[in-house]
């Protein structure tokens, strides 16, 4: 689920010389600009202000190649942003007195654990939402992306065999499979799976009659859009990615109309329209309240004019500054979709942002601009800057895999016959992979993963590269073997060739050693 979560800023400087005049704000001539700049097939636009209902529009096509538009009715997938949902779902459980924020999770799940015993006993409710429970970024999430065969329960069963990267509580750590937790405990508390849970609670209340959690029901309606990824430097559709083992995380599929339903209520402090509180005042608060303290990096100096004062997760929401207010914010990607949720309680606005392609500077580049006019702010022509930024930083990675291309040993050879490296591996957490002859070809398969499977081919000595035949997942990987003295192999290890590759392809916490096999 790779974006860049931090806000970014534009160089004053170069705008005061007019390197990046800005012109006048024009929402629809931004977002088809956008669109255009990005290569980004369509996006949808929502937003909200003093309680009020601004816009809810679409842009572009919902699929490349179809005439058909994106409107205010299509539906995409949110990805990451569901995480807000389920932190909603847990706070209402603690108004309900359910539970408590500070329950220990093997209260309510008691066959819940982690790599170390003292981590699952101290493990709250709320650890479960703030990213600090000491697993690495992104961790495990090969169990469930790209769509995998395992379940929410065995994904979260596995959670033992993943070992830390960090001491518990000590750091930030973007993950999704306590996510995947805390969906169940909603899930166990209500009696019925997460999805419904989520319809029950909040979509139906809200009056977010198109939004739901399956892949399969938001493409048996008629206005719906496609997945888009880059093959190469060629922007395509892609199949969907279905991921119902990860809901609590990643699960929700909606529109721009009934995301502004949910900025709404999210700005009025948990009310609804009639009256009623959809959660209380007291958990709408301690949601955004900061939770864990999160990197504040240096960005590049071309946009270096707006670095956060601070930067924290509270409960499956961001908060930073911007301009001298507060901002509650949250971006979400899976194949084919990027997406943003933006809210600045000071002012009752939000902005919403989903789009049917993986760009995060298309979206980074749209929301300054609508939130430098709300704010008042001198505008800058961001669009031209993340353009510009995006360029560069993409010229940067593909001289960088240039330069380890020209340097490998070109002719050194495997140490072993082909035929050695076959068999069946197996990582402690993820499971079985398989190497085999196929075709005259070595082919690596991930047995949880179906559409992961690729060609072997030599890169140097025991090092290789597998080629996903899925070729949108932009995510090949080395494949490094390690041998005994005895010339057998030890082990093998994964790392991607690519510092663009999402994080949510964990090769590098693989650890693969040999199924050995009876005589």
């Amino acid at each position: 689920m790779k974006l860049n979560q931090t806000f970014v800023a534009a160089a004053f400087a170069l705008a005061a010389v007019g390197a990046y005049a800005a012109p006048a704000f024009n929402l629809d001539a931004d977002a088809n600009r956008v669109l255009k700049t990005f290569d980004v097939p369509g996006m949808a636009v929502a937003i909200v202000k003093d309680g009020k209902l601004v816009t809810a529009k679409g842009y572009g096509v919902r699929k490349l190649g179809e005439p058909a538009p994106v409107d205010g009715k299509t539906l995409f997938e949110i990805a990451s942003n569901s995480k807000g949902f389920t932190a909603a779902g847990l706070a209402m459980l603690v108004d309900e007195g359910k539970l408590a924020w500070d329950d220990p999770v093997t209260k309510h799940l008691p066959g819940f654990q982690m790599y170390d015993s003292y981590v699952t006993g101290q493990m709250t409710v709320r650890d479960l939402l703030v990213h600090r429970s000491g697993l690495g970024l992104g961790a495990g999430d090969l169990l469930w992306w790209p769509s995998s065969t395992f379940s929410s329960d065995d994904i979260i069963a596995r959670l033992r065999y993943i070992k830390p990267a960090t001491s518990f509580r000590a750091s930030y750590a973007y993950d999704n499979l306590l996510y995947i937790v805390a969906g169940k405990i909603i899930a166990d508390k209500d009696g019925k799976p997460w999805g419904e849970a989520m319809r029950d609670r909040i979509f139906t209340p809200l009056g977010m009659s198109a939004t739901n959690t399956s892949v399969a029901d938001m493409r048996a309606t008629s206005d719906y859009a496609s997945p888009h990824s880059k093959i190469g430097e060629q922007i395509a559709v892609v199949k969907p990615m279905p991921v119902p083992n990860a809901g609590g995380a990643v699960g929700i599929n909606t529109n721009a109309e009934d995301i502004a339903r949910w900025m709404t209520v999210l700005l009025n402090q948990g009310k609804m329209e009639n009256g009623k509180q959809l959660l209380s005042a007291r958990q709408a608060a301690e949601m955004w309240t900061a939770q864990t303290p999160m990197p504040i990096r240096e960005p590049k100096p071309p946009l270096a004019a707006t670095k956060a004062n601070f930067f924290a997760y509270g409960l499956g929401f961001q908060l930073r500054d911007y301009k001298g207010r507060k901002v509650v914010l949250h971006t979400g990607a899976l194949q084919g979709f990027y997406s943003l949720v933006l809210m600045v309680p000071e002012e009752k606005l939000g902005i919403a942002i989903l789009t049917n392609a993986e760009n995060s500077p298309a979206m980074s580049s749209l929301y300054y601009r609508i939130l430098d006019q709300y704010l008042k702010v001198q505008p800058t022509d961001w669009i031209q800057l993340y353009a510009d930024q995006e360029a560069a930083a993409h010229k940067e990675e593909l001289t960088r895999q240039g330069k380890e291309q020209t340097a490998r040993a070109a002719d050194s050879k495997p140490s072993l016959p082909l035929s050695a490296y076959d068999g069946e591996y197996e990582d402690a957490w993820y499971g079985k992979v398989s190497i085999r002859e196929e075709g005259g070809k070595r082919i690596m398969r991930f047995a949880g993963t179906p559409d992961l499977s690729g060609e072997l081919e030599h890169f140097q000595h025991d090092s290789f590269i597998v080629r996903w035949k899925e070729r949108n997942f932009n995510a090949d990987a080395y494949v490094t073997f390690a041998l005994n003295p005895d010339g057998s192999i030890e082990r093998m290890k994964m790392a991607p060739i690519s510092t663009e590759t999402d994080f949510s392809y964990d090769f590098r916490d693989l650890n693969f050693t040999p199924v050995m096999t009876s005589p």
